[in-house]
């Protein structure tokens, strides 16, 4: 049998797309695909030949069956705004694009959910959640352009998993579309339902590469009517680790993030800022927040918690917003943290996580590594403290070896090389350190039961699938 060439498949594709009746929104062409080559990772291997930019499930699935049929390979994208490589575009691929299914129902008060678009914003979340007194747990900071459905093939994290979770425990039903075409649904969204397999679990964390997010159902929350957010200069790690203990034990469930900026970061995020809200110069500075239903007991409690730290010598300095404006200059700080890093360039990016009680050695031992590897090394750490992700970022010329060296340390201390950005392209080669023959057998079997012909985001996660 003569093997069809990629002309053919492109050729077929385009035919069976432009046969269809559904509204696709195809892009052909370098310039006009060129927006769609990458992600944030800001790398591109090439530009795609067609992008796919379909209204509803039923066009995704005319897609997706369309490329099956003609053994076009897929790469799914939603806003872009992933780091490790899943959204960049190989050789051969096509795109497809979900930002043009953005729609975004009413929030259901009773039930306290509400169904929306793989390509609707997690802004666009937000805010039609706090129009109805709502809340949506996760938040990050590209929540203008990071898309719902990106988030949950993901599994991202943020700034507030410490209170409410990651996209996991806010997602309670979906629908998503097969590599063939086969449309799955699962929209109840009932806190009770063991009626067998529980498919929107399944694909939460997938990464694209066991089918596609059309929509989803997302859990809301009552939207506190109090918060407020602290920053105190601590000595090192393990007094950050000791004071989240204390506040824990003062403030229970009231405690939704517990942020960690490194002394260097700190410096370059105020200076951006043109204020210093704490004396630069601290061994670590750690931002802290809570929600809760009676202000003034709550603001009470934090600032006694506070105090109370500040008497066992956990603190040595703390400044507490007493206003909305001074809490969103607190959390525009840490914000300004990615802002103050990025523009560094050609850093080596780590999304680790690690055992709390780990915490400290990592830092240690990474910071021995990289000095080992490259002595003219800088090393910029932030990340969300308080479940144990860092983002342990190196600008150096020694890249590939720095970043082997400190995955493999965050494998060896019982941690993992990626928390909350996936493993796409880019830490593949890393997946075996965190995760067993076992395992990865498991997790291929389960990839090629509902991606047969691999055409769908093909070398993500596994590269033995390449």
């Amino acid at each position: 049998m003569t093997a069809v060439s990629d002309v053919e498949k492109f050729t077929a594709l385009t035919n069976a797309l432009a046969s269809g009746c559904d509204d696709l929104g195809i892009l052909y062409g370098r310039t006009d695909c060129a927006a769609y080559a990458t992600d944030a990772s800001r790398k591109i291997v090439v530009v795609p030949q067609l992008v796919a930019r379909p209204t509803d499930t039923r066009g995704v699935s005319a897609v997706l069956a369309a490329c099956h049929a003609a053994g076009v390979k897929v790469v799914v994208q939603g806003g872009r705004t992933g780091l490790s490589g899943g959204a960049r575009v190989l050789e051969g691929e096509v795109v497809l694009s979900l930002e043009r299914l953005n729609d975004c129902g009413q929030p259901d008060m009773l039930a306290g959910s509400i169904e929306v678009g793989a390509g609707a914003s997690l802004q666009k979340v937000q805010d039609a959640a706090g129009a109805a007194g709502l809340m949506f747990g996760v938040d990050i900071g590209a929540r203008g352009t990071a898309t719902i459905g990106g988030m949950i093939a993901t599994n991202a994290g943020g700034i507030r998993v410490l209170g409410y979770g990651m996209m996991r425990a806010q997602t309670v039903g979906i629908e998503a579309v097969l590599a063939d075409g086969t449309i799955l649904r699962d929209m109840r969204g009932l806190d009770k339902n063991n009626a067998g397999l529980d498919l929107t679990q399944l694909f939460v964390g997938s990464e694209g590469t066991l089918g596609v997010v059309t929509h989803a159902k997302l859990r809301l929350r009552v939207k506190p009517d109090f918060s407020t957010t602290a920053l105190c200069a601590v000595a090192n790690v393990d007094a950050a680790l000791n004071l989240l203990m204390a506040l824990r034990k003062g403030l229970g469930s009231t405690l939704t993030a517990f942020e960690g900026i490194w002394p260097e970061v700190y410096a370059g995020a105020v200076g951006l800022a043109s204020n210093s809200p704490l004396p630069v110069g601290a061994g670590l500075y750690v931002l802290v927040e809570i929600h809760g239903f009676t202000g003034a007991t709550q603001q009470e409690a934090l600032e006694n918690a506070l105090m109370q730290a500040l008497e066992l010598g956990l603190i040595e300095d703390v400044v507490v917003a007493q206003s909305g404006r001074e809490e969103a200059a607190l959390w525009h700080l840490r914000e300004l943290c990615t802002e103050f890093t990025f523009s560094l360039g050609q850093l080596q990016p780590h999304d680790v996580s690690l055992p709390l009680r780990n915490l400290s050695d990592f830092v240690r031992q990474a910071d021995a590594l990289v000095a080992q590897l490259d002595s003219a090394a800088q090393v910029m750490i932030y990340g969300h403290l308080g479940d144990g992700n860092l983002h342990y970022l190196v600008k150096t010329e020694q890249r590939s070896q720095i970043a082997a060296a400190v995955n493999k340390l965050a494998a060896d201390l019982r941690g993992s090389v990626t928390a909350e950005h996936g493993i796409g392209l880019d830490k593949r080669a890393y997946l075996p350190l965190v995760s067993g023959p076992a395992e990865m057998n498991a997790a291929r079997r389960v990839i090629e039961a509902l991606n047969p012909n691999r055409v769908l985001n093909r070398g993500r996660v596994i590269s033995e699938f390449e």
